[in-house]
């Protein structure tokens, strides 16, 4: 890419602008930012593609040897899937639910004539093994129904990588996955990706992955790429305050730190501040950024960036942030008993003999892979799921099953945060309405003092009273989340139960998340029940930690000694392939 440049039909605004970056046979190039910053009209740009309303408007894309802008609608569709191919953030996306694996597979060899029936069927059966997947009549029957998320994610890289293609842009393709199935699929793409000379665009919000994958690092914002250079060069020598601020946002699997969010947020097309972009957000801003463009400055080494105050910035030092890890002797007054936990679907038995304790002012974090039985526990203790056998107290009072079966005072002392921000709030009820709703319904306040009420817990979750109107469709992520928090504090409860609530937010945004529920515990004395596949951000949260397999308990402990010490091989397995930062500064790395 050279200059590019994708604008909006019809207007005078900019998606991105002055893009340069150059992907070499073999390399893999982190693109990373918030959402907003433009990572996927970037790589997406890559296959002649822009989204409906947008147009690449200026700039070269020189790509497999095809300048796209030069070639006719019909001769980039030829070369898309062959020359430069593109794997999806939902991996069920790129299969047909209703068609078998192995006639996908052969579809995309069958469209562009490449080579005879005999050869076609060979190079199926010889790319599975290579994703980690039988190649036999058995598998090539089934449908994406019958895989589990990863196995589908690596039929999708399977069926990218049959023509040969010389580029890749992967769009977040492991984000739904946990760190295991994750682990395996990197490490299966970096290996075709340096077999097969393929030059791969990796667009993703998570710098632990790319530190892990990438020999290179784009930052990019509102637009336009702020720093770029080797992955080593830019992690442990950031040169922009935004990646400084991004940087400052990731948890480390055997430290924990103190996580902070940015503020405000990134500036839509057409509202970009003058000068630089970030001026607005950073913490080193001066007059002269206000108004003045930053040019790119060359730090050596294909090392650039744009910021005018490079040179006046203080030293980075990435321990500024460290906090001390739960001490062992620490008092604990016990709050919630769960005992011999058993839950089945039908006749399968998804959680076995699990026994764990939360104590008052405690965050527990409940992590392992898809399947383990995280989320079905915590449904148990929120009383969203009723088949279980065993027992659930707290403080002493055994609890009924489901909730409607519990005693309002006991619905009230539980309160559930769900993982999805885009479902958990009813977009026909201002956000004002959602908050009352919990109010009114536990006694808490009515009338003008529940209003009072509601805008408090706005400010509480860091939001201001002007929300109270809008609609949850108004808001993003990062903001609904914080909503479906300020609305189970409405219930002032003792208890919450946090099912991935991070897991499909930015960094920064999950950062802000975790400060947040940070002082809500300091503040309020509230006990958490974390659920989280990422470990490291455990290490930054929870001060307990519980490890999952197959729907039992296997290792138990404070999150330091675990994640320091691991004794099972089980969680010796999900932290060998839980990415980090430190990836970057290893040998190769």
């Amino acid at each position: 890419m050279r200059g590019l440049e994708v604008g909006l039909v019809g207007r005078d605004v900019d998606v991105i602008d002055g893009v340069d970056l150059t992907i070499r046979p073999g390399e893999i190039v982190g693109l990373v930012g918030e959402s907003g910053s433009g990572k996927t009209t970037a790589g997406t740009a890559l296959l002649g593609y822009a989204r409906a309303g947008a147009a690449i408007v200026g700039g070269e894309l020189d790509v497999a040897g095809h300048e796209l802008r030069e070639l006719s609608p019909t001769q980039v569709r030829n070369i898309r899937g062959v020359d430069v191919a593109y794997v999806p953030q939902d991996p069920s996306s790129a299969l047909n639910p209703s068609i078998r694996v192995g006639r996908q597979l052969r579809e995309l060899l069958d469209l562009h004539d490449i080579g005879t029936p005999e050869e076609r069927d060979r190079r199926i059966r010889e790319i599975l093994p290579e994703v980690g997947l039988p190649g036999t009549d058995e598998f090539l029957a089934r449908y994406p129904h019958q895989m589990s998320g990863g196995q589908v994610q690596r039929v999708a890289l399977a069926m990218v990588f049959l023509p040969r293609p010389q580029v890749l842009v992967l769009d977040e393709p492991t984000t739904g996955l946990d760190v295991t199935t994750q682990g395996r699929v990197l490490a299966t793409l970096a290996e075709l990706c340096e077999r097969f000379s393929v030059a791969a665009l990796y667009v993703t919000h998570d710098l632990a992955v790319v530190a892990s994958i990438a020999d290179r690092v784009a930052v990019m914002y509102a637009g336009r790429v702020i720093e770029q250079g080797v992955t080593r060069d830019v992690f442990s020598s950031p040169s922009h305050p935004y990646t400084r601020a991004l940087l400052a946002a990731i948890p480390h699997l055997h430290r924990a730190f103190a996580l902070k969010g940015i503020p405000g947020s990134t500036p839509a097309p057409g509202r970009r501040p003058s000068g630089c972009r970030f001026h607005d957000r950073c913490r080193f801003v001066a007059e002269e950024c206000t108004t003045i463009d930053p040019p790119p400055v060359d730090l050596g080494n294909g090392h650039e960036a744009r910021c005018l105050r490079i040179a006046e910035l203080p030293p980075w030092d990435p321990d500024d942030r460290v906090v001390a890890d739960t001490a062992p002797d620490r008092v604990r007054e016990p709050l919630l008993s769960v005992s011999d936990l058993e839950v089945s679907y039908g006749r399968s038995t998804v959680v076995r003999d699990v026994s764990l304790d939360l104590a008052r002012s405690e965050i527990v974090a409940l992590v392992g892979e898809s399947g383990s039985g995280k989320t079905t526990i915590s449904r148990c203790v929120g009383g969203l799921h009723g088949d279980w056998r065993g027992r659930i107290s707290l403080d002493g009072v055994e609890l009924a099953p489901t909730a409607r079966a519990r005693t309002v005072e006991q619905r009230k002392r539980i309160q559930y945060v769900f993982q999805n921000p885009y479902q958990s709030l009813n977009p026909r009820r201002t956000i004002e309405q959602i908050l009352l709703r919990p109010l009114a319904l536990f006694g808490v306040a009515r009338g003008r003092q529940a209003r009072d009420r509601a805008a408090a817990l706005l400010e509480s979750v860091q939001l201001g009273p002007g929300v109270l109107s809008m609609r949850a469709g108004g808001l993003s992520g990062g903001e609904r989340q914080r909503v479906a928090i300020a609305r189970a504090l409405a219930a002032e409860p003792d208890l919450l139960v946090c099912d991935e609530i991070t897991s499909a937010l930015d960094v920064s945004i999950q950062a802000s998340i975790i400060d947040l529920l940070e002082g809500i515990k300091r503040e309020r004395g509230i006990s958490m029940l974390f659920v989280t596949h990422d470990l490291a951000l455990a290490r930054s949260v929870a001060d307990r930690m519980l490890v999952l397999q197959h729907g039992r308990l296997v290792e138990t402990g404070l999150t330091a000694q675990i994640l320091d010490h691991p004794q099972g091989p089980y969680t010796q397995e999900l932290i060998s392939h839980t990415p980090q930062l430190a990836a970057a500064f290893s040998d190769g790395g």
